[in-house]
């Protein structure tokens, strides 16, 4: 039988890896994600929350990529398919698949849907190269890792509009 677990203790146990990383010097500060077959990496200022995948309400008459509208702890997120929006296939909610919530310092309630979220990724003893103006990074085992903009993201005209 799983052992069980309470999410307090769950967060609890992570904000001591975090704060053991941080005395040692160590901050890492990007989180590894799946996007479709795609690996990436995003920092980690630029996500509030990690989510299982809340009840979400399709709205019509939207883009396909657009998942619908969630609503967390009162307010009201729109839901995006970050996959599907890329042109890389559509997620599907599985098990494994989570809600990033974009930080308030953006002043959106946006939430990208992704295929899974990998764990926290120290970036800075992989091999870094900027291709035509993406960041992308190269791990020790030879996985590509591409860096996700969120600020760029969220000023591309495509994105801010989800009606068709």
């Amino acid at each position: 039988m799983a052992r069980r677990f309470s999410l307090r203790e769950f967060q609890q146990n992570i904000i001591d890896r975090i704060q053991q990383k941080e005395i040692a010097g160590d901050r890492i500060s990007t989180l590894g994600i799946q996007v479709g077959p795609d690996y990436w990496v995003v920092e980690m200022q630029d996500i509030n929350e990690v989510l299982a995948v809340p009840s979400v309400t399709p709205i019509p008459l939207t883009q396909p990529w657009h998942y619908g509208v969630a609503n967390v702890r009162g307010n009201l997120y729109s839901i995006s398919d970050l996959a599907a929006f890329m042109g890389r296939g559509e997620t599907l909610n599985a098990g494994q698949s989570r809600v990033l919530l974009v930080s308030q310092k953006f002043a959106c309630n946006v939430g990208l849907l992704v295929t899974r979220v990998l764990g926290l990724r120290d970036t800075r003893s992989w091999q870094y190269e900027n291709k035509e103006g993406e960041a992308r990074y190269q791990d020790e085992q030879g996985q590509v890792w591409r860096k996700l903009d969120v600020a760029q993201l969220l000023q591309q005209p495509d994105f801010l509009q989800i009606g068709i």
